[in-house]
This record gives structure tokens, C-alpha cells and sequence, in this order.
């Protein structure tokens, strides 16, 4: 069958390309993943690793290639976010598959540690490209940046190309078995690929469906303000050091997503609007869910968070 025998040389020169322009796919596969775009990584450096160990090419320079991708994806990051501020961070949420990583959750990892984050934040799906965002945002500089990052992505991407090395054989028999399949194999491949994808987007999809009958518009928060008889209490769940730099909306209080503490004063039948960094509210859904555990009835997180707020022209204030 041409199709079948088309799909078996295809299968079988796979390696062989790979031998061939490793470094170069190896580069550019890490680039584009630590860039924000969902191309898993690594299950080529694996093979990379493999090809390392027969010889095709040497350990050292995969490990170098990936790391010279994830360097130059980083400094754009770094750089973009030092120039325009905060307003990075909600692009990287909007990118990220992931839907329970949030600005939030990386900022208090990064306020507890610093910048020794860099070194293992990337192990972290959709925190990554969050921590050397917040290193631009925070003008960490540049000397300090630079070895912790390298130092990091060295770590990070050397584990599935170190693995695939040690696993050599069971790597090249995956890659025999997918040859042999000739076009089944290839199908496999993109299935597998297209399924970890749907997947991952499905799963956002259903957090963002799940937020949607409970949000209010920054519209509606603005006339309630504007309103002194329905002047709803405002929790801003973001870092201390987010609302310390950039302000509040006007009348906010601050508070963690878990701490329930600070509001046990109130009466549980107020209305309550709460609001991260994120466009997706991850923090803000997390907060919601433990202030209704604690009794509150009416909570709605902001639609598009603060900067739905700073976009619509809104102002904000300096926290008390």
C-alpha cells in the first residue's frame, strides 16, 4: 500500500532527521515552548538524550542547545516585562494552559524566596515564564538575573535529555515500534499531541465556565462604589507587594486567598467582590470557594480582574 510504505520511510528517517538537525530542532522546540506556546518540550529532548548516547551527537551540546532556547525565550520575556510593567503578567495567564497556576500563587513563592525561585520554577507548569516576568517587573538585575536563570533552565532541561540518555534502549525501541507502524505511527504521534493539547484547553475551559455565572463587570462594581447604599466590601487577594506598587481599587481591602480571618468581622450576608491579577480569577476563585466554605452567600469575582479595572479608564488608589 503507497500510503502505508510512505508512512514507514517517514517513521524510519525520524532519527535520522533528528540526528541530523537535533540541535537545531532541540533549540528551537525550547524556544517556542519557554516562548508561551504549548509545545511540549520534552519528549524530544528525550530522544535527543538517546541520540546523545549512540553517538549522533554529543551530550553536552543538546544540553547546551536547549539551554541557549530557554535563555533567549527568558530574556524576552525579562526585557518585555521590565519595560511595560504588570501588564505582562496578564498576557502569560491568558497563554498558560494551565488553570490553576495564577500571578498570585508564583508571587508569593517569589516574595518568600526571591530570586533563587528562578533555579526551580520552571518544574511548575505556567509559573516559569511568571517568575522571570516578575524579575523584569522587580529590574532584578541583570548579573544576578542571568546565572539563576542559566542555572535554572540547566536543571530543568536537563532532566528528560539525562533520562532519555539513561533509557536509551527504551527510547530507541518507542521509536522502532512507531517505524514499523509506518503511518498508524505517525497518527499516534499526533493524536497523542492533539489529545495532551484538548486536554489541557478543555480543562481551562470548564475552570473559566465554571467563574462565569458568579463574575460582575467593572461596570457594575463602579455603580455599586458610586452607590453608598450598596457599597459592596472589595478583597484584593493579590500580593502585598502588587498592591503596594501599582494601588487598589478605591475602598479595597487586602487580604490572602485563605485568609478568612480577615473578614470574620463582617456580616456574612454582605456582598462581597474579590479580585486578583489574573484574568482568569484563579486566585479569586480560590478565595471565593473558603469564604463561602466560612458562611459568606454573596461573593462574585471581577470579570478580567484589576486590569479589566485600569483598561476601563478606572483609577486606582494606594492601600491604607
Amino acid at each position: 500500500m503507497l500510503w502505508n510504505d510512505w508512512g514507514k520511510r517517514a517513521m524510519d528517517n525520524i532519527a535520522g532527521l533528528i540526528a541530523q538537525y537535533g540541535l537545531l530542532a532541540v533549540f528551537l522546540t525550547v524556544l517556542l515552548d519557554e516562548g508561551g506556546l504549548p509545545l511540549p518540550s520534552w519528549p524530544l529532548l528525550a530522544v535527543a538524550g538517546a541520540l546523545a548516547f549512540t553517538g549522533d551527537v554529543t551530550l553536552p551540546a543538546v544540553i547546551g542547545a536547549a539551554v541557549a532556547g530557554s535563555i533567549l525565550a527568558d530574556n524576552l520575556w525579562y526585557w518585555t516585562a521590565r519595560a511595560h510593567g504588570r501588564g505582562v503578567l496578564a498576557l502569560l495567564c491568558k497563554l498558560s494552559l494551565s488553570p490553576d497556576s495564577c500571578v498570585r500563587q508564583t508571587e508569593t513563592v517569589f516574595a518568600r524566596v526571591g530570586p533563587v525561585a528562578l533555579l526551580f520554577a520552571k518544574f511548575a507548569p505556567g509559573l516559569g515564564n511568571i517568575t522571570v516576568a516578575l524579575s523584569g517587573i522587580t529590574r532584578l538585575p541583570l548579573h544576578v538575573f542571568l546565572p539563576l536563570e542559566a542555572a535554572g533552565a540547566t536543571i530543568y532541561l536537563s532532566t528528560p535529555i539525562l533520562l532519555g540518555w539513561l533509557f536509551h534502549d527504551a527510547v530507541a525501541s518507542v521509536l522502532d515500534t512507531l517505524a514499523a507502524l509506518g503511518e498508524y505511527g505517525l497518527a499516534l504521534v499526533a493524536a497523542t499531541l492533539a489529545g495532551w493539547l484538548a486536554l489541557r484547553w478543555w480543562e481551562r475551559r470548564a475552570f473559566i465556565r465554571q467563574l462565569r455565572m458568579d463574575r460582575i463587570t467593572v461596570d457594575e462594581l463602579a455603580a455599586l462604589i458610586a452607590d453608598e447604599n450598596a457599597r459592596p466590601l472589595i478583597v484584593d487577594v493579590r500580593s502585598a507587594a502588587a498592591r503596594a506598587e501599582g494601588g487598589v481599587i478605591p475602598g479595597a481591602i487586602g487580604a490572602h486567598p485563605e485568609d478568612v480571618d480577615a473578614l470574620k468581622h463582617h456580616d456574612r450576608g454582605l456582598e462581597i467582590v474579590i479580585y486578583c491579577a489574573c484574568p482568569n480569577e484563579a486566585s479569586a476563585a480560590v478565595a471565593a470557594r473558603h469564604l463561602k466554605r466560612a458562611g459568606f452567600k454573596r461573593i462574585r469575582p471581577l470579570l478580567g480582574g484589576v486590569e479589566a479595572w485600569t483598561r476601563a479608564g478606572f483609577t486606582l488608589e494606594l492601600p491604607v
